[in-house]
């Protein structure tokens, strides 16, 4: 955008002009000469030199002759700098902050990439208008996924472009309250939520920390010296270590159905499943949480038996004591 404005700086003519003929431009409809010539108060003589110094600066401006033709900007080989007004762009950074924190696959992370871009470069006044607009606002939130604060997310965002070291605190799971200095990486979404991959300075290692803990995000100004991540990619650095931390159970139990009833219904593996007779089989497998195991066994429809783990056992206990209370018996 300043190599453009140094360009436009060297013309005769008004810069001005041409940037917000370029403006008008941008908006998807066909403009005639002599309407453009009226907005800008040029003739249509001018109006046809400044659509030729456009197209020299890159911009593919389509002309259209007759008396309904006129001037459209047309899509070209890379996306040239959006014109703005003060209500476009306050419109646009308020739908990336809410595009941030949606839940849609794929979205979040370019989103906050271009929210960090926009609120670099807007006035100081149009980004009061926004943030007014963010706390003022309560959308409905995914009962999946936790909140996380778009000011935050744009921080680190900025810090992990500009390998720029940051500070922030942070609440670990068990409620603690620390502070910490981060060599940041990447972000990474999974699972819903919004996990930051960086190099803690305090404890000299690699770590992951949730993003929606983090809270008073601030960039040091000081520059983080390339590190080599412990992992193929971040992506794979963060499920690496999400499944190390998380039990793991064996499971095994005894269902009281034919197996091909059961097969493809519970366990993917070939050795998740085994048949004992024609009437019963026996499931042996692994899981992260018995709350999806109880209640895949659940959904089978057929009587069974828990053999291990006995925290399984313990767990359908429970809930089938909460059942039996909520149905009255």
């Amino acid at each position: 955008m300043s190599q453009i404005a140094g360009m436009l700086r060297g013309m005769s003519d008004t810069p001005a002009r041409l940037l917000t003929l370029l403006s008008l431009l941008q908006t998807p409809r066909e403009w005639p000469g002599s309407e453009l010539a009226e907005r800008l108060r040029v003739s249509p003589r001018t109006i046809r030199r400044d659509v030729d110094r456009l197209r020299d600066l890159g911009y593919p401006v389509q002309a259209t002759m007759g008396s309904v033709g006129g001037y459209r900007l047309m899509a070209g080989a890379a996306m040239p700098p959006l014109l703005l007004d003060d209500e476009e762009a306050v419109a646009i950074a308020v739908g990336l902050r809410a595009a941030a924190g949606s839940a849609v696959d794929g979205i979040e992370e370019a989103s906050v990439r271009a929210l960090t871009k926009l609120e670099q470069v807007l006035p100081s006044r149009l980004r009061h208008r926004v943030s007014t607009l963010g706390a003022a606002t309560v959308p409905v939130r995914d009962s999946a996924g936790p909140n996380v604060d778009p000011e935050v997310l744009t921080v680190l965002a900025a810090a992990a472009a500009n390998t720029e070291k940051v500070r922030f605190g942070y609440r670990s799971w068990n409620g603690a309250e620390t502070r910490r200095l981060v060599e940041p990486h990447r972000l990474v979404t999974a699972w819903r939520r919004w996990y930051f991959v960086g190099y803690d300075n305090d404890r000299a290692d690699w770590r992951i920390f949730r993003v929606d803990r983090i809270t008073e995000a601030r960039a040091t100004g000081a520059r983080a010296a390339p590190r080599a991540l412990p992992a193929e990619d971040a992506a794979a650095f963060v499920t690496e270590r999400l499944h190390s931390l998380e039990p793991t159970y064996r499971a095994v139990a005894t269902l009281h159905a034919p197996f091909a009833e059961v097969v493809g219904r519970l366990g993917d593996g070939p050795g998740d499943l085994e048949p004992l007779d024609e009437h019963s089989c026996r499931l042996h497998g692994h899981t992260d949480t018995l709350e999806w195991l109880a209640f895949r066994l659940m959904m089978i429809g057929c009587e069974f038996e828990v053999h291990e783990p006995p925290e399984l056992a313990e767990f359908l206990r429970g809930l089938g004591a909460r059942v039996t209370r909520a149905s009255g018996g």
